[in-house]
């Protein structure tokens, strides 16, 4: 494929989706990560569209909110990854809410497997994951119907969720800093997860490392509110993915990590530098003279059973 070629289709798919990794560029275009950032560099100065990191993003700096459809095609195996370590966060007999998005999707298609579990949710997707698990209560909220996204918004929804108090909120976003929390594109959606997260005593966000840095138009929760945050491991390439997740950090948000796919706990990808490993989730900051950020166990709370052991917490000292 020519150069010109190339970036043309690069150009398509970020018209398309509004925001695409360069991971996925680099696999549709069959070329490698370094080409595809030389020409969205390129196709950038042309105002054609905007760098972020690990990707590129439609120009004007507020990436717009792409349709179910396009989102369930990004990022598949770091979603995978995520939803393994976050459904081990979840305990028997616990009741939570889980709001809409395809992150929250693949969480919800693993918490079926949690005996007495309640599941309250906007998501048709969500509550669809979990209709045949027959140890798992849903509660579905009011609301009207938003088909980009299949979620229940509106006062109805909102309504519906007074009054209600759980343990944990799983939520998920179009984009994440350590400056504005977690955000999206959408005013409806962004007053529905603001209710979820009002009934919630912890809040659990789920972000693949595309989104770390991006910032779209309404706060859904501020990063003070931010609990733990669980995503994939960036690139070794990706400096301004791993300077977000360290803000967060000193912010006093729990990072967890999901490993590379198809690594062990514990081990990295083929040609990234070793990282030392620190304990998994359940666990909160402490810092010792002259270190940064370190994870210590809060809760006692043991490691994920199941897919989710393959997974780590990434060790958050500046590199």
């Amino acid at each position: 494929m020519f150069a010109a070629e190339r970036r043309q289709l690069i150009l398509e798919m970020v018209r398309a989706n509004g925001a695409v990794s360069l991971r996925e560029l680099a696999r549709v275009v069959q070329t490698s990560e370094v080409t595809v950032r030389r020409d969205v560099r390129a196709l950038e100065a042309e105002g054609l569209l905007d760098r972020r990191h690990g990707g590129a993003v439609l120009p004007g700096g507020f990436t717009r909110e792409s349709g179910f459809p396009q989102k369930s095609h990004l990022a598949t195996a770091e979603k995978t990854a995520i939803a393994d370590l976050a459904a081990g966060l979840v305990e028997e007999g616990e009741a939570i809410v889980v709001g809409a998005g395809t992150t929250t999707q693949e969480l919800a298609r693993r918490l079926a497997r949690v005996p007495g579990l309640t599941v309250v949710t906007n998501s048709l997707l969500v509550a669809q994951a979990l209709a045949h698990a027959n140890r798992v209560e849903v509660v579905m909220t009011g609301g009207t119907l938003r088909g980009s996204n299949y979620a229940l918004v509106g006062s109805g929804a909102e309504q519906s969720l007074q009054g209600l108090r759980v343990s944990r909120a799983f939520l998920s976003g179009s984009g994440l800093t350590a400056e504005r929390g977690l955000s999206t594109s959408n005013m409806l959606s962004a007053s529905v997860d603001r209710a979820l997260v009002q009934a919630a005593a912890e809040v659990v966000v789920l972000a693949d490392h595309t989104k770390l840095g991006t910032d779209t138009m309404f706060q859904t929760v501020p990063t003070d509110v931010i609990t733990r945050l669980v995503t994939d491991e960036p690139p070794g390439h990706d400096d301004r993915a791993a300077t977000e997740l360290q803000a967060l950090a000193d912010q006093g948000v729990q990072i967890a990590v999901a490993g590379p796919s198809g690594a062990p706990s514990g081990e990295t990808a083929p040609g990234r530098p070793p990282r030392r490993d620190v304990p998994l989730p359940g666990q909160r900051r402490t810092h010792g003279p002259g270190a940064g950020p370190q994870l210590r166990s809060a809760s006692g709370m043991g490691e994920p059973q199941g897919p989710g052991e393959r997974a780590r917490v990434a060790d958050l000292r500046r590199r």
